[in-house]
């Protein structure tokens, strides 16, 4: 009972010590949280102090500097005021000097027009004064010249448009004269260039072709027994074979010249090979036509080559190489279309058109001929609707058919390759012409000038290269001599078909004849 008194007692010590000592702890501990928390609350408080003081001057700082900005632009404004200030006082000056000046200038004018009005009283005295004068002069003169006053205004007006129009047709003749001159100067430099820079060889046939024998003993081979074999040849080329007195040759006479090129490759095959009989000749005929079908061809491409004429359609590089074999007064259509290509092609790039227009619408303007005898109308109209049909374009189609005037001319591609056709054909040795359509011609060109009232005598000189004029000069005088000119040639090319151009010469004289008795 003791022993478990003293150890309650001990317990109950230990434990009344350790409460003691955590006490004690506890509020140690306590008294250093509070001087930790008053230290944090001193050091909160100085920078809360120090915070204010830095706003304090920063407000300060502030408020210094919005203070210096105000001055700063009320000084730059009364600067700006003053400025402008000077400047409205220096335009007030400007404005009352000009006053000044204004005003000096009123009185000067006010000066002179009293000046004036003296001046315009002065004149209309003289003037009165004039007036009465002119009456009694007009009337003298309507004594002296026995003469009215309308009837002597009429005089002088018809004298005064006679002058002017003498003036006038001089004045227009010296301007047609000059344009005339200088498009000649212009024209003759682009032609002459355009000639020089194309060379294209020519070819002058008829419509025959002749074929050499090695001996006259081939004649009676030819014609066969009997003339069949004669007959079975011109039957089946459709051309005449005339068989004469001519020595070691034969001729093949015909209009179609591919025809008569057939028969003339058939012909001379059969010579060569000697077996002459009808078998043969229709085998010879058909080769000879493929050989020919194979020669147009060739000169078709050959000739779009060599104009740089590119995607031509098969046909129309066909209807080409027949050209090659058609003549027009004996010039190789072929060869004058690729002459017209390159004139009208080089032509072109000199003024500034359009040269693949050019050149092509050349190559392809007298497509019409290849086939003009197999359809009714110009060749020019054939050959568009034939570029029409296989594709060409519509500027193309439109230089074919104007460049014989089927059409009017509307591009000056068209009137490029009128020029060029017209140049290839005038071309001295080009074309031959028949004596019977050369006497037509002059005879036309004369019959045309001479129907013009006022025409004496007319002569087309120069193989119709100029007409010469000679005109009464009691009724046509200078001015209308020159008019006269200009009619005549207006109705020599709505009436007539010629290449180049036509010169036309209206000669006035006058002759004043005395005798010394």
């Amino acid at each position: 009972m003791d022993a478990f008194s003293n150890t309650s007692l001990i317990i109950a010590g230990a434990s009344g010590l350790i409460g003691m000592g955590i006490l004690v702890f506890l509020s140690i501990s306590m008294a250093k949280l509070r001087r930790r928390l008053r230290a944090v609350q001193d050091e909160a408080q100085e920078k809360v102090a120090e915070a204010q003081k830095r706003l304090e001057t920063e407000r300060r700082e502030m408020k210094i500097a919005a203070k210096e900005e105000r001055l700063a632009a009320r000084v730059e404004l009364e600067n700006e005021f003053k400025g402008q200030r000077a400047d409205l006082e220096n335009t007030k000056r400007r404005l009352e000097r000009r006053e000044d000046s204004l005003e000096k200038h009123k009185a000067q004018i006010e000066a002179q027009a009293q000046q004036l009005d003296n001046q315009a009283r002065q004149i209309a005295e003289k003037q009165a004064e004039l007036e009465a004068l002119i009456n009694e002069q007009q009337v003298e003169l309507e004594r002296i010249s026995s003469m009215s006053r309308a009837e002597a205004r009429e005089y002088l007006m018809e004298k005064v448009e006679e002058e002017a129009r003498r003036d006038c047709a001089q004045l227009i003749e010296r301007h047609e004269r000059e344009a005339q001159e200088q498009a000649d100067r212009i024209a003759a430099r682009i032609i002459s260039q355009a000639i020089q820079r194309c060379a294209v060889d020519h070819t002058s046939e008829t419509t025959v072709s002749v074929v050499a024998l090695p001996s006259d003993d081939m004649k009676g081979r030819i014609i066969g027994r009997e003339g069949r074999n004669i007959r079975a040849f011109e039957q089946l080329t459709g051309v005449d074979l005339i068989v004469d007195d001519t020595p070691e040759a034969v001729v093949i006479s015909g209009f179609d010249p591919v025809r008569r090129e057939v028969a003339r490759i058939a012909l001379e095959r059969l010579i060569e090979d000697g077996r002459i009989h009808p078998g043969r000749i229709e085998e010879m005929v058909d080769k000879a036509r493929r050989t020919t079908q194979e020669r147009i061809r060739e000169a078709g491409e050959q000739a779009a080559i060599e104009t740089g004429v590119t995607g031509l359609h098969p046909e129309i590089i066909r209807l080409l190489g027949k050209l090659q074999f058609r003549t027009s007064f004996g010039q190789n259509v072929l060869r004058h279309s690729l002459e017209v290509s390159h004139l009208a092609g080089i032509m072109a790039a000199e003024i500034g058109a359009r040269v693949a227009i050019s050149r092509r619408a050349g190559l392809l303007h007298d497509l019409g001929k290849a086939v003009d005898f197999e359809r009714d109308g110009p060749h020019a109209l054939i050959g568009a609707e034939i570029a029409r049909t296989h594709g060409e374009r519509e500027e193309i189609q439109h230089c074919i058919a104007a460049h014989h005037d089927d059409q009017e001319i509307r591009s000056i591609e068209a009137a490029l390759v009128q020029a060029a056709d017209a140049i290839s054909a005038a071309r001295p040795g080009a074309r031959r012409e028949t004596l019977e359509s050369y006497l037509k011609r002059l005879e036309t060109l004369e019959d045309t000038a001479i129907s013009f009232d006022g025409v004496e005598k007319v002569y087309a000189i120069q193989a119709g290269r100029e007409v010469r004029v000679m005109v009464k000069p009691d009724r046509i005088d200078d001015l209308a001599a020159h008019r006269l000119a200009k009619k005549i040639a207006e109705r020599i090319e709505g009436a007539m078909d010629y290449p180049g151009q036509i010169r036309v010469t209206v000669i006035r004289e006058t002759r004043s004849v005395e005798y010394a008795k």
